[in-house]
Formats: C-alpha cells, sequence, structure tokens
C-alpha cells in the first residue's frame, strides 16, 4: 500500500520505497530498502491460518498500544494485473514472461509511516489453482469480512465481463457474507474500491463504473436471500467507489498524476474520497486483531458442508451440530431482544408467548433439516438443544420473577402510601388488601411465562414475595411513623424557637411563665396532630400514650436547646448589655441621654448596672411553675431524659464569669460617659494653634520631606485620627491598659519562677557538705537560715 505515497517505476508495476522485498519483473534490477517493513503470511497455500500475527502486531509493527488508530485495507483482483506492484504490497509476484499466479494465499505487512495494515490476496482465475477456486471465494471472503476497504483490482477491458471482472467471485462472496453477517445490516459497511487499469480514456470512468454497478446490482438481485431480508440493498452493507489508472507506458505523465490522486485518498483525511471512513471501521482494537480474524478465517473455513465425513453416523453428528448451532445462533439473536429490558428490571410483555414461539421456530428449524439424519443422533441432538434453549430461557424467567417481584413491591408501595394518605383508614385492612391484589398480580405474571416441556417452578419466589411484602409493610409503618413524628418535630420547633427567643430578649419577672405557657400551648397542638395521624397507623393505648408522652419530652428538649442557646457567654453578655443601654443611657422616655457637666453620672450608672446584674441569677434555673394552674410543671423522665437536670441553665462558676465580663463591659460606658463630660469644657484658644504653625512649621516641613517621617507619621496618626472621629479612643484605651496589665501579669509569673528556680538550685547548693565533717555544721546553720526565710516567704 505504500506505493500509493511514495512511487518507484518498475516496468510496468508500482513499487513501494519501504517494502523492499526483490521483484522480479522481466529485465529490472530488485530494489531494495534497508526501512523495509516484516512482511507475514497471513494465509499459506494450505489454508492453514498463522499464529504469529499476534507477535507481528505487538512487536514488528508496533500496533501494541495502537487500539482503534489504525486501518486496514485489501487487495485482490485477476491474476496477472499487477495489483502486488500496484499497491505496494511488496510480495513476489510474476515476471513478463510468464504470466502465472504469483501472490500465495494471503500476505499482510504494514505502511512505514502511517498505520495501515495491506491485506494481499492471491490472483483469481489463475491456471496454477484451476477450477478448484474454494481457496479464492474464501479468501474474498475473509477480507470482506475483515477490512475496512477492498481493492478491486482490475483492467479496463475486463469491465463487463463476468468473470474477468471477478463478478462470479463477488457473487458468491455476497451471498455467504449475507448469509453470515445479514444481521449486521446497516450497521457495519465495507468499501469496495474498483481500480480500473491501462484506462486509455475512449470510455469515461462514469461509464465504466455504471457497467460495474449494474452488474453488481444485478448479481445482487438475484441472491437468495434469508429470511427477513428480502428487501434489503448492496448498499445496506456496501459502499462503492471507482477510479482508473492511465496505461503506465502510453500516458505516462497521467499514470503518475492518477498514482498522486489515489495516494491522497488513503493518506488526506480531508480529501472528499478519503477512504477510511468511520462506517468502515469494525472496531476491533488492534491487539484483537489476531483472535478477531482468526475467528473470521474458522467461520469461512466450517462454512457448509465442506469436508463432511464419509460415514453416517459421524455425518449425522456432524451435521446436526452445525444445523442446531445455526438453529441456536438464530434463537440467540432473537431472544437478545429481551436482555436489556429484563436486565432493566422491566416487565416484557407477552414474554411466555414469546418465548414459546422462538423456541418453537428454533426447534422447526432443526427438525426441517436434522430429521433426514441418523434417527438415534436426531433424537439425542434435538433433546439436547431443547434442554439448551429452555436452560438459556429460564435465565429470562427469572429474571422476569425477578422483575414481577420488584413491580409487586413497588405497587404494594404505592398503594399503601396512597390509602394512608386518606382520612380514617385502618392500616391492617389497608395492608391485607394491597397484599392480595399485587399477589393476585405476581401470580398471574408467573402462570403467563411459564412454558411446557420446562421444569420451572415459582413456589420460591412466592415465598419470597409474601415474607418481603410483610417485612416491607411492617418497615413502612415504622417509617411512616418515623416522617410524622419528623414533621412534628420540626413543626413544634417552628412554633417554639421564635417566641422563646423573644421572652428570653426581653428578661423579667414573668419571663419564665410566658415560655411554659408557649410549651404549653405548643404541645396542645402537637398532641392534636399526633392523634389525628396515628389513628392511620392502627395504634393501640399504650402505643399512643407512649408516643404522646415522647411529643412531650421532644418539645421540652427543643425548648431547654433554644434556652442554652441564648445563654451562652455572647448572648447573655448582649442581653445585659442592651438592658445596661437602655436603662442608662436612654431616659424613662426612650430618649438618649446627653451628659452636661453639672449631671450625676455616677447614680444612674451605679442604678443601671445593679439592675442588670439581677438579671444573671433569673437565667440560672428554669422555673417550671405552671401559669394557669399553679404548683410545678413536671415530665416524666427516662434512661435518656432527666428533667431536673433539664431545669439547670446557667452553673454558679459561669454566674460569676459572665457578671465579671459584663461589669467590665459597663465600666467602658461609664468612662465614655466621663470623656464626653470632659471634652465639653476642654476648649483650646485659637492663639494656641496659630502659635503651632509658627513655632512648628520647620519641624512640619521636615516632616513631609522626609519619606521616613512621613510614613511613620501616617501610620501612627491617620489610626489615631480614626479612632478619635469614631469616639473610640476610650475603649482603645481601656483595652491598652488591660493589654498592659495582662502582660505585667505575666512577666511577674515568669520573673517568679526563676527565682523558684534560683532558690532551688541553693537549697540544693548547701545539701552538698553532708560528706565532709567540716561543713556539716554550717549546713544545718544554713538550713536553719533557708526554713527560716522559707517560713518568712510563706
Amino acid at each position: 500500500m505504500n506505493v500509493v505515497f511514495d512511487v518507484n517505476h518498475v516496468d510496468d508495476a508500482v513499487v513501494p520505497d519501504v517494502l523492499d522485498s526483490p521483484i522480479p519483473s522481466g529485465g529490472s534490477q530488485a530494489i531494495a530498502n534497508p526501512k523495509r517493513q516484516p512482511r507475514l503470511h497471513l494465509i499459506d497455500d494450505h489454508q492453514q491460518f498463522s499464529e504469529k500475527l499476534s507477535t507481528f502486531i505487538n512487536e514488528e509493527w508496533d500496533l501494541k498500544e495502537a487500539g482503534f488508530s489504525y486501518n486496514l485495507a485489501a487487495v485482490f483482483g485477476s491474476q496477472s494485473t499487477g495489483k502486488s506492484k500496484l499497491f505496494g504490497t511488496s510480495f513476489d509476484v510474476m515476471s513478463e514472461t510468464a504470466r502465472q499466479q504469483t501472490t500465495k494465499g494471503i500476505w499482510m505487512s504494514k505502511d512505514k509511516d502511517k498505520k495501515i495494515l495491506i491485506m494481499d490476496v492471491e490472483g483469481t482465475d489463475g491456471r496454477e489453482r484451476g477450477e478448484d477456486q474454494d481457496f479464492e471465494r474464501k479468501s474474498a471472503l475473509f477480507s470482506l469480512a475483515t477490512t475496512e476497504v477492498l481493492i478491486v483490482n482490475m483492467w479496463e477491458h475486463q469491465v463487463g465481463l463476468y468473470n474477468g471482472a471477478n463478478m462470479g467471485l463477488l457473487k458468491t462472496v455476497f451471498e455467504v457474507n449475507l448469509q453470515l453477517f445479514g444481521g449486521n445490516r446497516g450497521k457495519e459497511k465495507t468499501l469496495l474500491l474498483f481500480v480500473i487499469r491501462d484506462h486509455i480514456g475512449a470510455t469515461p470512468l462514469s461509464a465504466l463504473s455504471n457497467t460495474v454497478r449494474t452488474d453488481l446490482e444485478r448479481i445482487w438481485q438475484g441472491l437468495a436471500k434469508p429470511e427477513g431480508l428480502e428487501d434489503c440493498k448492496i448498499t445496506d452493507y456496501f459502499d462503492f467507489m471507482f477510479t482508473a489508472l492511465a496505461h503506465k507506458l502510453l500516458q505516462p505523465d497521467k499514470f503518475e498524476s492518477d498514482v498522486e490522486q489515489l495516494r491522497l485518498r488513503f493518506t488526506d483525511t480531508s480529501n472528499p474520497n478519503y477512504v477510511f471512513q468511520p462506517q468502515y471501521s469494525r472496531r476491533v482494537p488492534a491487539d484483537g486483531l489476531h483472535i478477531y480474524a482468526g475467528g473470521i478465517w474458522d467461520k469461512v473455513m466450517t462454512n457448509k458442508d465442506l469436508d463432511l465425513p464419509t460415514q453416517q453416523e459421524l455425518l449425522a453428528q456432524y451435521r446436526c451440530d452445525e444445523i442446531a448451532n445455526a438453529a441456536f445462533a438464530i434463537f440467540q439473536e432473537k431472544i437478545k431482544e429481551f436482555r436489556q429490558p429484563v436486565e432493566s428490571g422491566n416487565i416484557v410483555d407477552e414474554l411466555g408467548p414469546k418465548m414459546k414461539e422462538i423456541r418453537g421456530t428454533a426447534i422447526k428449524s432443526f427438525d426441517k433439516d436434522a430429521s433426514r439424519y441418523h434417527p438415534d443422533v436426531y433424537k439425542r441432538k434435538r433433546a439436547e438443544m431443547l434442554s439448551k434453549a429452555n436452560h438459556m430461557l429460564e435465565a429470562y424467567f427469572l429474571g422476569q420473577l425477578k422483575n414481577l417481584h420488584k413491580k409487586a413491591v413497588s405497587l404494594f408501595s404505592t398503594n399503601l402510601q396512597q390509602a394512608l394518605r386518606s382520612d380514617n383508614v385502618e392500616f391492617s385492612v389497608v395492608v391485607a388488601a394491597s397484599k392480595k391484589e399485587v399477589t393476585d398480580y405476581f401470580l398471574q405474571g408467573a402462570n403467563a411465562i411459564k412454558l411446557e416441556e420446562t421444569e420451572w417452578s415459582y413456589d420460591e419466589e412466592l415465598y419470597q414475595l409474601e415474607q418481603g411484602l410483610q417485612e416491607f409493610a411492617k418497615t413502612q409503618r415504622e417509617k411512616e411513623l418515623n416522617k410524622m413524628l419528623t414533621n412534628l418535630e420540626k413543626h413544634l420547633r417552628k412554633e417554639l424557637d421564635e417566641p422563646i427567643g423573644l421572652a428570653l430578649n426581653n428578661p423579667g419577672p414573668s419571663m419564665w411563665n410566658r415560655v411554659i405557657h408557649i410549651y404549653q400551648t405548643t404541645v396542645e397542638d402537637g398532641e392534636q396532630l399526633l392523634q389525628k395521624k396515628a389513628r392511620t397507623f392502627d395504634l393501640d393505648q399504650s402505643e399512643q400514650a407512649e408516643l404522646t408522652l415522647n411529643l412531650r419530652r421532644q418539645a421540652w428538649v427543643l425548648l431547654t436547646k433554644k434556652v442554652q442557646e441564648e445563654s451562652v457567654d455572647g448572648m447573655m453578655l448582649l442581653k445585659l448589655r442592651n438592658r445596661f443601654e437602655e436603662k442608662f443611657r436612654y431616659d424613662d422616655h426612650g430618649l438618649p441621654r446627653v451628659w452636661k457637666p453639672d449631671d450625676d453620672i455616677d447614680t444612674p450608672f451605679q442604678k443601671a448596672r445593679e439592675e442588670t446584674v439581677k438579671l444573671v441569677p433569673l437565667f440560672a434555673t428554669i422555673d417550671n411553675t405552671d401559669p394557669v394552674k399553679g404548683g410545678k410543671f413536671e415530665l416524666e423522665g427516662s434512661e435518656d431524659f432527666d428533667f431536673d437536670q433539664s431545669l439547670k441553665v446557667l452553673s454558679e462558676t459561669r454566674q460569676q464569669e459572665i457578671t465579671t465580663k459584663f461589669k467590665r463591659e459597663s465600666d467602658a460606658f461609664y468612662l465614655e460617659a466621663k470623656r464626653s463630660v470632659v471634652a465639653t469644657q476642654a476648649k483650646i484658644p485659637y492663639w494656641v494653634g496659630v502659635a503651632l504653625i509658627v513655632l512648628g512649621w520647620n519641624e512640619f516641613i521636615t516632616v513631609i520631606t522626609n519619606p521616613l517621617y512621613l510614613m511613620g507619621l501616617t501610620m501612627v496618626g491617620v489610626p489615631m485620627v480614626a479612632m478619635w472621629y469614631l469616639d473610640m479612643l476610650g475603649l482603645v484605651e481601656t483595652v491598652a491598659w488591660k493589654v498592659y496589665d495582662q502582660g505585667s501579669k505575666i512577666a511577674m509569673d515568669k520573673l517568679r519562677e526563676v527565682l523558684d528556680k534560683g532558690r532551688d538550685n541553693g537549697r540544693a547548693h548547701q545539701r552538698q557538705p553532708q560528706e565532709y565533717p567540716r561543713s556539716s555544721q554550717g549546713k544545718e546553720e544554713g538550713g536553719i537560715e533557708l526554713n527560716s526565710m522559707d517560713k518568712k516567704s510563706q
């Protein structure tokens, strides 16, 4: 095929520059090229398929990782048409003086640059094989079944001739191809590219192509088509292209131009006549081509009645197997339509009658052709085929039962849910009615798919369905109850959150009475909803009482959670600060206070803070006094619910911490009020500003002209001005002092640790002289002094 890309001339042939085997052609010199691609004798003279194809693909041609990114073409035609030379297969060809069949079997090679595999098929109508053209028919059929493009090479003077134009061969190929691959109608196609050699131009290419097309259509119309494919067209399986090459000797320039145009059909993907189109691909990965091609060749070799045994019984066994396989292949193809819907969980309508019809058709087809063979073999093979068919159909039978089971459960669920949407229905009655309905549905469907001459049973599936429905009803009951309780919980949360939040944000002596009243009102509404819904589930008195108690507990838990959320430190400080501001910053009429120098700030401050601090103990414990009946409101406890413990909100420690934090925050309000009074008194004379400008002019110029000074002034001055403008200087000062105090404490703690460590080292040093007599007295004296110091320090 490479010659279509790089052309060299050898007599009346075109030879590739990539594949360099010797090509004797009259007096020509052999052409060699060190870049030659290895070639494989794919199918030899003995019709044996080569086992080396996998090795060549993976190692010699480096196509192991090619996947689908490769192409496959085949070349065949009458013997002595120069096809091997024309398309660059680089296989041995005939000489000019010995016009006889040259290409032996089928050879395969690869293009040097492109990922294109070329099969060169031996010439047809050669006198080497004589009238036995069995191999030519098989090889042509193999080429059609495996390649994307089949190049038919013929001379111009052969057009219109039955044998010379390979029409007889193509007729046989079309017939067998239609039988084997007729099921792929419109799915997989092969391109037939007819190359007409020595085209002088007297007859236009269009006229030649029309002649060939007419012959092909006439052949196709005369084919004996299988059942169901009577109306198929040749274009359902094949596409056609026609091209011509000028006479090599009479029109050399035109020949070169034609070869160039032919080359572009194989290399230029933008060419409108590009041959390797996606619809021609066999979708076979390169690393699996050897398996695919080998399987196709096996099909071709075992087709029809080739090489049958002579003994009657052996012949019967062979033919019965072949007939059974053919009938069973049709049987499998027809039942494929059930696989996808059954595996997808769908109920196939009329599955039983359809399976019975398909099975009966397969058995009748077997009986028709196999009944004339040995009776015992025929009966045995018939029983085997029936058992095999039943075995395959049983998978669909079980799959349909599984889908019926799912559908029945789904119907049961749907019916049950629809019934439960109504009021005043009894759960047990609804379950019994729904169970009977879906069980009848399952039995009707199961009986419809049970075939005769089988041992199929659905007893186990029926038992599993009944158990499943019972379990589903129990689960559905619990699920609906939980769903109802979840909705009630959402309702309770919605009814409790906002009112309780408003009550806690307005603390006072009656705060807890309002909270308890909100709880009781919400629980009463929830109990009414619970009793209304519980009737649909056939609950007895004890179950209703338990659900009611759980409802009250859940509502109380939601209440306490809301209280805890509103009682965290941040929220408590916010509440206290709001109450303090309300008392300190605003007067009795709700107007903001503007402090004057003569106003008494201390008394209102002390009064507002004391009143605010009294609110902290109010939040410490929930007062569960019943606002309507009086007395204490209580709930029965459980393992997971402690009512008395739930009343505690703030511990003593937290109360002290919150009070301390609030007092510190209130100090800032006090300081702010004091500063506002001082600010009204402090007035700077105008002459001070003038003096500052006159006396500080030089310094001002120095600062603004020095980038370092200017940057430092900006970094310090801008924040100070911003804080002054926002009236935050007092707050910043307070924070600074707190940081200073905390830092001082940390420094003192560190210093104390250093001193303690030094004192410990001193004590250890005093203990060392115990081993020496002279130092013992001094040690005791020193010990007394240290002990005295320790006591003093303590």
